[in-house]
């Protein structure tokens, strides 16, 4: 279970932003859609979106 959980961290911190920028442009450059590389893709979106709603929530907490 450790296992599982180091690979998860890995994913979640060093591992989204190069497929949340990638994988829509090796998709421009002729890549065949794959549903489970599409389904990491909204993973790592989803992640994207929870770092930057925590970032924006930390900088208004911040000037209050």
């Amino acid at each position: 279970m450790k296992e599982l959980y180091g690979v998860a961290i890995l994913i979640a911190y060093f591992i989204k932003w190069p497929i949340f920028l990638g994988l829509p442009f090796l998709y421009y450059r002729g890549m065949e859609i794959n549903i489970i590389l599409a389904l990491i893709w909204l993973v790592c979106l989803g992640l994207v979106i929870k770092d930057l709603y925590q970032f924006i929530k930390k900088k208004i907490d911040n000037k209050e």
